[in-house]
């Protein structure tokens, strides 16, 4: 369980893998009309992919931003980490919020042979994610096999894009300064310099499959609480997968908490860190090592019921 090196990313990195893991956001544009640029924000959803890690967004051609944009190219892009199926009714109850990315800069329309490029890419991004589940092991498929397809595929997310009755403005989003906001809604500024020289985990746009996988098994998520008790000797009564990176993830336990008001014990949920022994460099490592510490919790705790048998 114990790495050589750092067991946690730095925040760019985390901000890289956030933005690469999703394929959605909420662009912000100054309101414009005839006079030219206003003080009101217009906020829509969007569909985007990366491109040499640059944000490129898929903006329907009726779309406001469209307009705005022609006055003033000033914007911000604001993307989630995903949060799918299990995890996101989790989350909602105990209202805790999902760490986010903030990123402002231009937005910068392309035109004919660039936007073509970006389409072209669009294509490759969604070929990319059938070719690493066609090509994966037993163990892999069967986690991603078990996330929700249409929450958490982005081929099925992206394809709409495709669709010839539909027209898009194609847009590059130039980044000039970024925002790393926690689960407590903290935000922290981000140097841009490591955000330039910074790159996403290879399996990032993998991580909503590996996250809902794992939180839709019963059997990976009980191994998740032996994770609490064999490694944070904590006695979880339940648990789910929060977030996944190279370095290893992180669980949300159900751990007993302060007692409640009529003296009975309370139970309150607690962020936990697993690192793994070396960095997952593919989604391969990732759920090889994952496999390996729910079989050595599974010896562990066997060890601990033949000493207390004896």
């Amino acid at each position: 369980m114990k790495a050589n090196k750092a067991t946690v990313l730095t925040l760019a990195e985390k901000c890289k893998n956030i933005v690469a893991a999703n394929w959605q956001g909420h662009l912000n544009t100054i309101k414009a009309d005839a006079k030219g640029s206003k003080e009101d924000i217009y906020t829509s959803k969007v569909k985007y992919i990366l491109r040499r890690g640059k944000p490129y967004i898929w903006v329907p051609e009726k779309d406001l931003h469209n307009v705005n944009t022609i006055i003033d190219e000033r914007g911000s892009f604001a993307v989630t980490s995903p949060f799918p199926g299990p995890l996101a009714k989790l989350l909602q109850s105990i209202k805790k919020l999902p760490t986010r990315v903030a990123l402002s800069g231009d937005v910068v329309p392309l035109k004919n042979e660039k936007a073509q490029l970006a389409a072209e890419s669009l294509k490759e991004v969604m070929l990319s994610e059938e070719r690493v589940i066609g090509e994966s092991s037993y163990t892999v498929s069967g986690v991603l096999s078990s996330s929700n397809f249409i929450t958490t595929s982005r081929n099925e997310n992206l394809k709409e894009l495709l669709d010839e009755h539909d027209k898009y403005v194609i847009y590059k989003f130039n980044v000039s300064s970024c925002m790393y906001i926690d689960g407590y809604g903290c935000a922290h500024e981000v140097d841009m310099k490591d955000i330039e020289t910074s790159k996403a985990d290879l399996f990032a746009p993998l991580s909503a499959k590996l996250i809902d996988g794992i939180n839709q098994s019963k059997a990976r998520r009980r191994a998740l609480m032996l994770f609490c008790f064999v490694y944070s000797n904590a006695n979880a009564r339940d648990a789910f997968m929060l977030s996944v990176d190279r370095m290893g993830f992180d669980v949300l336990g159900k751990v007993p908490g302060p007692e409640t008001k009529d003296g009975l014990g309370g139970f309150q949920w607690k962020e936990f860190r697993f690192t793994f022994k070396e960095e997952a460099r593919d989604v391969e490592s990732f759920c090889r090592q994952l496999v390996q510490m729910e079989e050595e919790t599974v010896r562990k705790v066997s060890s601990y019921s033949g000493l207390g048998q004896k």
